[in-house]
């Protein structure tokens, strides 16, 4: 039986405090709309590139955006 587990994240509150919409930081990062999205509804965890390029657009240690 595989069972799924996906992190919990504050991507959505990071992106609200900059005033980015989902498709302004998906172009920031060079990915779809549809992944933020995912993302952020927790049906998605990011490649570990993904998660340094959403610190590094944020400011902050991936620590900050993502938990178990």
């Amino acid at each position: 039986m595989l069972i799924l587990l996906y992190m919990k994240n504050r991507l959505r509150e990071y992106r609200a405090r900059q005033n980015l919409t989902q498709d302004d930081l998906a172009k920031k990062v060079h990915v779809t709309r549809q992944t933020i999205i995912a993302i952020e509804n927790e049906k998605y965890n990011p490649s570990l590139e993904l998660a340094f390029k959403l610190s590094k657009t944020f400011a902050c240690r991936i620590e900050d955006l993502f938990e178990e």
